[in-house]
């Protein structure tokens, strides 16, 4: 279940203690939190949060599988929300305290930061290992983001390659690998003031093509 709190434009976005993973409840649920978040002024922030031992499982195929001739239409929303977190006038924290599993990982890949515990939860793009390959718009999004092929799970004999959090840090995919929510909150605080027309202009500077792309 989707969560939202905010006080003084510190924003929390709880995505649940569940399988966590995007149908078209969970994506509306989202993107009226968002609604909020845009039309927040000042200094700002999001944190991105779960409970237990999932962050983000990525899309619900039980869902997927009832949609027929729509799937290409929710697989679009999807991207636009990756897009959307990419454009937004504040900074962006993942605080991911478990797995983090396919589109579940591109969700925490369009956040600014990433947070990860180094002792539970894997990082992981599994698509290989599922038959499944990437839309160009998640392809956009993945790309920017890490160093080596490793984090996209097709490297040579290492197919649906996992990371735990010191083997994201490594491959440049969370920006620090212990996580404790002192941290996330500290984090948060310190790019409140970060938020504004700048931090957007500097997005488009370095990821246009991706937010077009998933656009």
């Amino acid at each position: 279940m989707i969560t939202f709190a905010h006080a003084d434009n510190l924003f929390v976005l709880g995505l649940g203690d569940g399988d966590n993973r995007f149908n078209a409840e969970t994506i509306g649920a989202i993107n009226d939190a968002l609604d909020v978040v845009e039309a927040s002024e000042g200094p700002a922030a999001l944190i991105t949060m779960a409970e237990g031992k999932i962050w983000h499982n990525g899309l619900d195929l039980d869902y997927m599988a009832t949609l027929g001739g729509d799937v290409g239409a929710f697989l679009a929303s999807v991207e636009r929300l990756y897009a959307r977190l990419l454009t937004l006038r504040v900074p962006t924290i993942a605080a991911v305290q478990g797995h983090c599993f396919a589109g579940g990982a591109m969700f925490a890949l369009a956040h600014d930061h990433r947070i990860m515990r180094e002792d539970r939860g894997f990082f992981c793009l599994p698509e290989i290992d599922l038959g499944m390959s990437f839309t160009d718009g998640m392809a956009a999004l993945i790309a920017p983001r890490s160093r080596n092929r490793r984090c996209i799970g097709f490297a040579v004999g290492r197919p649906g390659w996992r990371a735990n959090g010191p083997g994201a840090g490594r491959d440049r995919l969370d920006d620090h690998a212990r996580f404790d929510r002192g941290r996330c909150s500290r984090t948060r605080k310190a790019l409140a003031p970060k938020a504004g027309n700048a931090l957007v202009a500097l997005r488009q500077n370095f990821y246009g093509t991706t937010i077009a792309t998933l656009s």
